[in-house]
């Protein structure tokens, strides 16, 4: 049996939300040919599901009436680039397609083949892992974190973290000494969209400080800022 070939850089699954199953359906064909893997939804619920469980490396929507608010919700969850199809000619007014980059829409493509969203989707995402290459290793401290790899090491120690406290640590690890809001977290692992209260967050932290403290009473990386939230000190 044939291995499908995968794509070097890039790390998450493509997220089809389009409605129209049989064009989805296509366009899931040709990218899965082509080595990526993909994501298909057909519902709101489902889009942000997707996003909260394995961050997508690109999402691609189908332009429809509200999806605006919709863009708004995938965008606090996921920093990625948002590719809009659209198939009719009296969906491809020009003065439409500049209302769709004002909604945060990186890109608008109008009546395009499976293959030519495809072949956009390539040179995006190329350009996307060209950018973010250099930066895919961090250190702060003792602290060490590879992305590509998902691995923390402490002190040249390797810890396992759960996804969430990778995620949450990765958010200090890029400003360390910033003072993260309990909310300003939630927002930025979970999603605004996502209903949480502030004290699971607490929760994570707790085993997170568990798992990379050498005292976690008397914490020396992860601080507590009263009345505020936390920050990553080094």
């Amino acid at each position: 049996m044939l291995s499908t070939p995968t794509i070097t850089g890039v790390q998450g699954p493509i997220l089809i939300f389009i409605q129209s199953e049989p064009y989805a359906q296509s366009l899931k064909k040709v990218l899965l040919a082509n080595g990526y893997q993909v994501s298909f939804v057909t519902t709101e619920t489902a889009a942000y599901a997707a996003v909260k469980e394995s961050m997508p490396s690109l999402i691609i929507v189908e332009r429809q009436d509200g999806i605006a608010a919709v863009l708004q919700q995938l965008r606090s969850a996921a920093k990625v680039p948002i590719v809009a199809v659209v198939n009719g000619a009296e969906s491809c007014h020009d003065d439409e397609w500049l209302q769709d980059y004002e909604s945060d829409i990186d890109l608008v493509l109008c009546n395009q083949t499976p293959r030519q969203v495809v072949a956009r989707v390539r040179a995006i995402l190329r350009r996307c892992v060209s950018t973010v290459q250099s930066h895919r290793h961090f250190r702060a401290g003792a602290i060490g974190m590879d992305i590509d790899r998902h691995e923390v090491t402490i002190g040249g120690r390797v810890v396992e973290l759960t996804p969430k406290e990778f995620q949450i640590l990765h958010q200090f690890i890029e400003a360390p000494g910033r003072v993260f809001s309990r909310q300003e977290m939630l927002n930025r692992v979970w999603g605004e969209g996502y209903a949480l209260e502030e004290h699971a967050l607490d929760v994570h932290i707790h085993s997170l400080r568990q798992k990379i403290e050498t005292d976690p009473n008397e914490p020396r990386f992860i601080m507590t800022v009263r009345g505020v939230g936390y920050k990553l000190r080094i």
